[in-house]
Formats: structure tokens, C-alpha cells, sequence
């Protein structure tokens, strides 16, 4: 008989950690060890998939102040020797490891990636679609969901691709059950009168004799507030689990409100910190929950012919570099 590939057997819970940590810019290497040290942590607790914040190798908010050649010398490619490392190290850790870098595409521009290694030594890496750090720095185009030795599928969508309901939508009609959404927010610099104002530094500064202070302001309208306008219902609306990570602590002249939490089909938290430090959040998800799930139903109960307009410009439209950085009078 022909050698055939057995489906693999879907689990019925899958442990799953997501990690708030305070990078330290353009140091991959201490970075790296941080990564290890809190993976190691999370595999002795049973997680079976770690995921950390965007960007988490090189640091985020001040990569908009080099200039291109400098961020040319920060970036690795996908094979590169930082994702070699993680790769290395899910695989002795039996684990799978989602880590956020700036890449050096193979195409000559340079991307927010995001790349999730797995104990079967597979690789997956999605491309921020909704870049704005940097004038080099280029959007990716492709949704990104895949296989896992789980029998689950996975999807990834990167801070801001998150914000925009379509993403998400897209991401689960292509098979995500669980989405990493992997983040550097909380306390930035809005021009809504009602959005995230930044937290104030000494705050951050004085969390040790005064943590009642920040956890407050990690919690309030620029921190966890914030995200419960929209996050919980990216869940419930299509019926998939999110694993939301998050930088923490000073992130150049912003402070990062971390909040890593678990979020389960109903929109429901099932696992979350606001602690103003490191922090592992992890759960034991239950993927039973995602067929009978209401926002799982509502998909169905969707009608395509009538949505051929969400496929066609306003002339309104505009590049997520513009919503963040333009003098226009753009609300975000």
C-alpha cells in the first residue's frame, strides 16, 4: 500500500502561555535569554505554546527614530540566527515559540514579522499588514494560518492588523481556532479625545513602593479599559480563542501597559495580569467550546453575496502609517 499522512489527531485542550517582558532595544541576544528563561518556565507548567510580544528581539517604539540603514543592520532574515535560537530551543523545550523581529525579507525590504517555531521543527511567519514604525519598514499581504502537531489551527495577526474587524474575520474563515495576537500598546498617544493618553513615567518609575499606582493605570481607560472596547469581541464575533501578549515597562518614551491575557470564544477572560512586570499568563483552552461557540454560528449564518462592497475603496481609505503619523485630522 502507498504511504499515506495521517491526519493528526486534534487534542481536545491545548495549554497555552502568552508572556507580557520589557525588551531591551536592539540587544537580540539579551532578549533572547529572556525568551529562554520564561519559555523554560511556562514548559515546566505544561505549556504546550508560548507566545511573546511584537517586536520582542530588538525592542519596538524606537525604531521609528533610526534611520534605514540602521534598521537594515538590525534586521535578520526569517532563517536568521535569532529565530535559529528559538527554533532550537522549542524544539529541545517540546514547545512552540512565537517570537516578533524586524525581518530582512528575502525581497529586499524589511518587515514586523512574527514567527512561531514548533517542536516538529516547522516555522510559520506573518507579516504585519498594518505597518507604521517606519517609512522602511513594508506591510506584508498575506493572511497567515497553519497546522500544528496539536491539530489545531493557528493564525497570527500583529497589534493594529488586530484592530481591524476584517483581519480577524479573514483569519478565522481560513481555519484559526486560536489567534496570536502578539502586541506593543497600551499608554500611547492618541488624538481621540476619547482614546489612550500615555501613562506617566514616574508611575512606572515609582511601581515598586507604590504598585497600587500603576496596576491602577494598567487597568484603566490607556491599559486594559482600552482593550475591552474591541478585543473580546474579535473573540466572541468569530468564535476563536485569542492569546494576547504584550510589552511592559518602558518602551522609549511610552510606557507599555502589559495586560497579557487569555481570551476564550464567548469573549470571556479566562487567564490575564495586569502586574507592572514580566509576567506568564496561562490556560488550558478548551477547544470544545469553539464549534458550539455563537460567534462560530454566526459565520454561518453569513450571506457573501451582499458583502461585495466590503471588497471596494471609499477613496477614504488610508495606510495605517498615515492613521498614526499624519498631521490630518484622522481620528484612530
Amino acid at each position: 500500500m502507498p504511504n499515506q499522512t495521517l491526519p493528526t489527531p486534534r487534542a481536545e485542550t491545548l495549554r497555552a502561555s502568552t508572556v507580557q517582558f520589557e525588551a531591551v532595544p536592539d540587544r537580540p541576544d539579551l532578549n533572547l535569554k529572556t525568551i529562554r528563561r520564561l519559555a523554560s518556565i511556562a514548559a515546566d507548567t505544561g505549556a504546550q505554546l508560548v507566545v511573546f510580544p511584537e517586536m520582542c528581539l530588538v525592542g519596538y517604539w524606537h525604531l521609528r527614530r533610526q534611520t534605514a540603514q540602521r534598521l537594515k543592520q538590525l534586521a535578520e532574515p526569517e532563517d536568521g540566527a535569532s529565530i535559529r535560537a528559538v527554533g532550537e530551543l522549542a524544539r529541545e523545550l517540546g514547545v512552540g515559540i512565537g517570537v516578533g523581529y524586524l525581518e530582512a525579507g528575502g525581497d529586499g525590504r524589511l518587515y514586523n514579522s512574527y514567527s512561531v517555531c514548533l517542536p516538529d521543527g516547522a516555522r510559520h511567519t506573518h507579516r504585519k499588514i498594518h505597518a507604521f514604525e517606519h517609512d522602511a519598514i513594508h506591510s506584508g499581504s498575506d493572511f497567515t494560518v497553519f497546522d500544528t502537531p496539536w491539530g489545531v489551527r493557528i493564525g497570527i495577526l500583529i497589534c493594529w492588523d488586530n484592530n481591524l474587524v476584517e483581519n480577524v474575520r479573514a483569519t478565522a474563515l481560513l481555519g484559526a481556532e486560536v489567534l496570536l495576537a502578539p502586541h506593543q500598546t497600551g499608554g500611547t498617544n492618541s488624538r481621540s479625545p476619547r482614546g489612550m493618553k500615555p501613562i506617566p513615567a514616574a508611575l512606572w518609575d515609582n511601581r515598586a513602593t507604590d504598585p497600587e499606582a500603576i496596576q491602577a493605570a494598567f487597568r484603566g481607560p490607556h491599559g486594559r479599559q482600552w482593550l475591552m472596547r474591541w478585543l473580546p469581541a474579535r473573540a466572541h464575533d468569530n468564535g476563536i480563542f485569542i492569546l494576547f501578549s504584550n510589552g511592559v515597562g518602558k518602551d522609549d518614551d511610552e510606557i507599555r501597559t502589559g495586560n497579557a491575557m487569555i481570551i476564550d470564544p464567548y469573549g470571556a477572560i479566562i487567564a490575564e495580569t495586569w502586574v507592572a512586570a514580566e509576567a506568564i499568563v496561562t490556560a488550558d483552552l478548551d477547544l470544545g467550546l469553539i464549534p458550539l461557540s455563537t460567534g462560530r454560528r454566526w459565520i454561518r449564518g453569513r450571506r457573501p453575496e451582499l458583502y461585495t462592497l466590503l471588497t471596494q475603496r471609499q477613496d477614504s481609505e488610508f495606510n495605517a502609517r498615515a492613521a498614526r503619523f499624519s498631521p490630518d485630522p484622522v481620528i484612530l
